[in-house]
């Protein structure tokens, strides 16, 4: 079976919308004509990480594809709004446009921006103004529940300090960190599950808060100390099959020495 598309050396954005219209169309892929917001909307996370993937990785080739997988899920998203005539591409597209020159009014109005923090206080104003949030309780319920909760705790605190809701230096911080991890083991000892729970998420609440003062991203930080987890962990496992040491049979204090061996290999 052949389709009404025009094979080029090169194509376009507009050859982008026309095939996701004749993919979603009668006689186009079944796959693609049954998928709706809600099955794919998990893909579009797991193309958006792999973007971050290549960032990382500082592959250019690799970020290309990356992010044309991410515009195939905008495209799809919006041509499944576009068949209930609701809006298309070119009204995302069109509203974004718009939205950029109000956030920016010191670009495009008479707002004066010398530098960075400057530039960012006056695109929050205008975000604030033009969403009419009038508390920065709004504000903050504007950060998605769906973020990665370290994330979405980092940003919360970032709002809430904007109104002088926060401790004045890193010792206040670690103060109440310290004061979390005693009611969590208080808990540990006398309470049920549900209160365990919540007591584990105030420490990890405070560890957040303590990352805002260190200028450390508690998401990259703790990214980092799994990467560091996984590479001593290979070294440990690697040790015991050589000594053909069992670990499941072995103590965790047989273990530990082979762990404190390979944080030295890996200094080295």
């Amino acid at each position: 079976m052949s389709v009404d598309f025009e094979f080029k050396e090169s194509y376009g954005f507009e050859d982008l919308i026309s095939i996701i219209s004749l993919l979603r169309a009668p006689g186009g892929c079944p796959w693609d004509r049954e998928q709706t917001h809600f099955s794919i909307k998990k893909n579009f996370i797991e193309e958006t990480y792999e973007v971050i993937e290549a960032i990382n990785k500082e592959n250019p080739a690799m970020l290309r594809e990356e992010l044309g997988d991410v515009l195939l899920q905008i495209a799809l998203h919006c041509e499944m709004e576009s068949e209930k005539g609701n809006f298309t591409l070119d009204d995302v597209v069109d509203e974004l446009v718009k939205k950029l020159i109000v956030r920016h009014p010191h670009v495009f109005g008479e707002v004066q921006a010398e530098n960075e923090a400057e530039a960012l206080a006056s695109w929050d104003k205008a975000k604030a103004e033009t969403k009419a949030q009038k508390s920065q309780t709004e504000s903050m319920l504007s950060v998605p529940r769906e973020l990665p909760a370290l994330m979405r705790a980092q940003k919360l605190q970032h709002k809430a300090a904007k109104v002088g809701f926060d401790w004045e230096s890193l010792d206040g911080a670690m103060d109440k960190l310290e004061e979390e991890i005693n009611e969590l083991k208080m808990a540990v000892s006398h309470s049920g599950q549900s209160e365990i729970e919540e007591e584990f998420g105030d420490v990890l609440f405070s560890c957040v808060n303590v990352s805002r003062f260190l200028k450390t991203d508690s998401e990259e930080a703790l990214t980092a100390a799994s990467d560091k987890f996984l590479s001593r962990f290979s070294i440990v496992e690697g040790l015991a099959k050589e000594r053909g040491i069992d670990m499941k049979a072995s103590t965790i204090e047989e273990l530990d020495l082979l762990w404190e061996e390979a944080k030295k290999i890996k200094s080295e």
